[in-house]
């Protein structure tokens, strides 16, 4: 009697065309991004990729092939060198080669970070850890530019450039670079004033500029084998930024001591590590006493880069959890048709959709065409979208895992990677406690992105009611926090930023999804407010017009 044949399994889902698949986002870079056919076809090149076998066997590989770190080589020197497996280097080459880190640099314009942006999640969908090295030098770009023109002459050249070399050399030989930053400490984490790490001048104003050297430790570095970092020190006109390059102008390494990789929850083919300066060279960037002033133009883009990563997590697992449900068979008849299985993915899908639309509506806000209005809006709707969308990403991740069933808790299907990767989104650049905190920051010194983001989101009035209600209701919040006193305020800071991100995207869905979407999300969202586990719904919503989103 034969025992082995294997029935009633989905098929692996390899073959397709991740951004074909994806709707939303189709639907997101015609409407915001440039609406050249080469950056279509150049996405739809990316999809086909993504959603390669071969692709998908360098995410898994790179995540179970994990970096390793050399300290010294076989003669006994210090080189501090980490080690990934080929499939790592396959996976971000492949990302750099096609402009998910500088694209919108490189070719800036209207709509030029919503195609990088649409770049970055194809590539972050299927591998999400070398997403972080490929985030922070998209984001270091503008703070670079503020170095000296020495330096902005001989680096901005290989920030821009699609080639990628993950030799630790100088000089001609190495055309292209990666940036990381360094700037939490054992004693202070978030609280970057709390820093220890000194910075004394040299006395040297070079062509890079004025040089520094940094005496200190670090307690998350990540991605340690970028080719450059932007560091807070403490100099002696305050917390300033520095940027340290791991080989110096002659070609010789600079003091760059990585002590040890973090053992990671997730997020595992990304190194992260802690590190210590001792005589490290840096040249000053920005002003002596500027360093968050100069560095949190880095901290705003890896903000919404952890907000496109979640979106390409839930899309991930939305896409993984249908096609699971569409393949698999159980009492009679295949789970998709099943009304309870039919809600919870439906459900999926629709937070999929609304996380998809407020990233890419938030990526073009930052174009270079970008009005005061605009850049208004940004400041306060990247760290609302930060707050909200990462933290739905676990959850999210493990309702998806759910629906495979005990295939989904298993190695070697995606979404048990991705369930351990979700929550990294929401603690990176800021955790929950954090952003919501810099809501009221905003809420106190900038009053006038609060005016941007309601006349953004009040597009939509007039529109749906329950919307119009609700609009109405935060606008009334928000000047009831913004009356109250410090402790109240902050007591209050996480159900200001909750309302506002739920009003931002039932706005966006109001406005550019197709009637069920947004009815759904409003009625489930709003009126039901958000809470409830996936797929409570109620009743006469069209799960149907969602699932064919999926």
């Amino acid at each position: 009697m034969i025992t082995h044949e294997v029935e009633n399994q989905a098929p692996p889902r390899v073959g397709v065309d991740e951004y074909a698949e994806n709707v939303a986002l189709v639907e997101a870079v015609a409407r915001w991004g440039r609406g050249a056919d080469a950056s279509a076809q150049g996405l739809h090149e990316i999809g086909e990729l993504a959603g390669s076998a071969g692709f998908q066997r360098d995410a898994e590989r790179a995540n179970t092939r994990t970096p390793e770190l050399r300290t010294h080589d076989r003669w006994g020197h210090r080189v501090d060198e980490v080690d990934y497996d080929d499939a790592y280097h396959r996976v971000i080459r492949s990302a750099v080669g096609r402009g998910a880190h500088t694209g919108a640099w490189a070719e800036p314009g209207p709509g030029a970070n919503v195609d990088r942006a649409a770049a970055f999640l194809l590539f972050a969908q299927v591998e999400p850890g070398h997403a972080c090295p490929v985030s922070m030098t998209h984001a270091a770009v503008p703070v670079v530019q503020q170095a000296a023109p020495g330096l902005v002459d001989v680096w901005m050249p290989r920030l821009l450039s699609r080639e990628y070399d993950p030799r630790l050399i100088g000089g001609p030989a190495k055309p292209s670079a990666l940036v990381g930053m360094a700037m939490t400490e054992k004693q202070g984490g978030s609280d970057v004033r709390a820093n220890t790490t000194r910075a004394e001048p040299t006395g040297d104003d070079e062509s890079w500029g004025r040089r520094y050297r940094l005496t200190g430790h670090k307690w998350f570095c990540s991605a340690p084998m970028s080719d450059a970092f932007l560091v807070l020190a403490q100099a002696a006109g305050g917390l300033s930024c520095f940027f340290v390059p791991r080989v110096l102008p002659d070609g010789s390494r600079n003091v760059f001591r990585i002590q040890r990789l973090k053992d990671k929850l997730g997020n595992r083919s990304n190194a992260s590590s802690e590190v210590e300066f001792d005589g490290t060279d840096g040249w000053l960037v920005g002003d002596e006493g500027r360093g968050v002033a100069t560095i949190v133009q880095m901290v705003t883009r890896t903000r919404l880069d952890c907000v496109l990563g979640t979106a390409a997590g839930m899309r991930q697992a939305v896409a993984e959890a249908a096609w699971h449900v569409r393949h698999r068979r159980a009492f009679g008849s295949l789970l998709v048709d099943q009304p309870a299985m039919t809600a919870v993915v439906a459900d999926l899908a629709l937070e999929s959709e609304a996380a998809t639309i407020t990233a890419m509506r938030l990526a073009r806000a930052y174009d270079d065409d970008a009005s005061d209005v605009e850049r208004a809006f940004r400041r306060l709707a990247t760290a609302v979208a930060k707050y909200w969308v990462c933290k739905r990403g676990p959850e999210h991740a493990y309702e998806a895992l759910e629906c495979l069933g005990g295939n989904g808790y298993t190695e070697g299907f995606p979404l048990a990677r991705r369930y351990r990767e979700q929550p990294l989104l929401a603690i990176w650049e800021g955790s929950g406690n954090v952003i919501a905190l810099d809501v009221l920051r905003v809420l106190e010194r900038e009053p006038d992105a609060f005016e941007a983001f309601f006349s953004v989101a009040g597009e939509a009035e007039g529109e749906h009611p329950a919307l119009d209600l609700e609009l109405a209701e935060a606008r009334s919040v928000v000047a009831e926090i913004g009356r109250a006193d410090a402790a109240t305020a902050a007591l209050r800071a996480r159900e200001l930023a909750e309302r506002l991100a739920l009003v931002l995207q039932a706005s966006l869905l109001v406005q550019h999804a197709p009637p069920a979407v947004a009815d759904a999300f409003v009625r489930s969202r709003i009126e039901g407010r958000a809470g409830s586990l996936y797929g409570s719904f109620p009743s006469g919503v069209d799960l149907a017009a969602i699932l064919a989103r999926a």
